[in-house]
């Protein structure tokens, strides 16, 4: 018997151990170890920051559901891998060992590396769940008493779509409840130009992005290096293309989120050959470790080399279906390593992403994720909104029902020409 341990339950997490649980043996046994005892729906975070959904609407209770599917569920934080012994120690003490391990933890948020930066201090945030319920909470509040508002990404930052969804859906929700015209809005990221994305934008995003905030009146500034935050005001410098200071910018707000950059988990950190310096899973294109060949990495938590330097650093984001790919190959790789064979799976990274607006939105498709591409694909409209909808009850009903891809979205994807595995 083979016991193999998949570290987080979250997008890529969950549907790891599912996918896994149909490509091992029935005698191989399979642990998830997180330390949260539900799975959360992360990309509907935006709309519970406005209150248009409650966290029991985007969780789903995990032991039960693992333990139908055969899978043992643990709900304990890691404290601390000893790869070197094949085993990790969880926060209560209790030591699990493996075989083989799988690192989904998805990231730590690094909130701590700017002054009064976080959902602690004078921000807002839309990172988890828990989060974005107070955000709404917050959001109800400042609506009794509007002002401007602060939304966008910090440097080092990788995950741009939902600080353009927050910033839209909260735009859209102002006009809604009529008090838009008392609310100046202002976009700070340390991208180099709108719809840049950490991805070199994919396909029109700049000239989308931009003009859904020409027409919605709000103000950007690019290539921000936030210097800190105070009570309603955020310090933050411009740079030139070539990294030079262009101009320092002092912005009050009344209402403020902005995205922080990520790094791996503490229980991660310092691994040498196993994790960069910022934390991030090292992986080869099997998804496995070259060091650790018994570990791999899949979804935000891995270290992916950005396409272009910026001015201000900025991180590859790792979209949902990106890190499907990264599942499907290591569910199939995995076994064929047990098997005394080789890995041979190589997951597409390509990028998927539908980016709501509160009534219209946004999809791009980039096969690859980096450039250059195969496929550079952007459309917009009020479709996007409604194949959001679709999109969350589907996810969390097959995360629910303990399946990784129903007969109908691999029908789906074929008949799109996605693929989740190099050819």
């Amino acid at each position: 018997m083979t016991h193999v341990v998949v570290l987080g339950a979250g997008l890529g997490g969950a549907i790891q151990a599912y996918e896994l649980r149909e490509t091992l043996e029935k005698s191989d046994k399979i642990t998830v170890i997180s330390n949260k005892s539900y799975f959360q729906f992360t990309p509907s975070n935006p709309w519970a920051g406005v209150g248009w959904r409650k966290k029991e609407e985007l969780i789903v209770e995990l032991e039960p559901v693992m333990a139908k599917q055969g899978i043992e569920f643990i709900c304990d934080g890691a404290k601390l891998l000893k790869p070197d012994d094949n085993t990790i120690v969880l926060d209560s003490g209790r030591e699990v060992t493996y075989d083989y391990l799988v690192i989904a933890t998805g990231p730590d948020l690094a909130f701590d590396e700017i002054e009064g930066f976080g959902p602690d201090a004078h921000t807002s945030s839309v990172c988890h769940v828990e989060h974005a319920e107070i955000s709404g909470n917050n959001w109800d509040a400042f609506c009794e008493n509007p002002g401007p508002i602060v939304i966008g990404a910090v440097q080092g930052a990788s995950c741009f779509g939902p600080a353009y969804e927050y910033l839209l859906t909260i735009e859209t929700d102002l006009r809604r409840r009529k008090i838009r015209h008392k609310v100046p809005m202002t976009f700070v990221t340390s991208e180099p130009y709108i719809g840049h994305l950490g991805l070199g934008g994919v396909g029109d995003t700049k000239g989308m992005l931009e003009s859904a905030m020409r027409d919605r009146d709000i103000k950007w500034v690019t290539n921000s290096k936030v210097d800190k935050f105070e009570e309603g005001k955020v310090f933050f410098t411009e740079l030139n293309d070539d990294g030079s200071e262009k101009a320092k910018h002092e912005e009050e707000f009344g209402y403020a989120m902005m995205l922080p950059a990520f790094r791996g988990i503490p229980a991660l950190m310092g691994l040498e050959g196993l994790v960069n310096p910022r934390g991030f899973v090292i992986v080869d294109e099997y998804q496995r470790n070259p060091k650790y060949q018994n570990i791999f990495g899949i979804g935000v938590c891995i270290a992916i080399a950005p396409p272009v330097i910026t001015p201000v650093p900025t991180g590859v984001p790792k979209t949902g279906f990106m890190i499907e790919s990264m599942v499907t190959a290591t569910a199939h790789n995995i076994p064929n390593v047990i098997a005394g064979n080789e890995p041979k799976e190589m997951a597409t990274w390509n990028a998927f992403c539908l980016a709501d607006f509160g009534n219209r939105g946004f999809a791009f498709l980039a096969m690859p994720q980096n450039p250059p591409r195969n496929t550079n694909w952007t459309s917009s409209g009020r479709w996007v909104h409604w194949a959001k909808l679709a999109f969350e009850w589907y996810f969390i009903r097959k995360v629910k029902k303990g399946v990784s891809e129903p007969w109908y979205e691999k029908r789906i994807m074929k008949m799109l020409k996605i693929t989740k595995l190099q050819k």
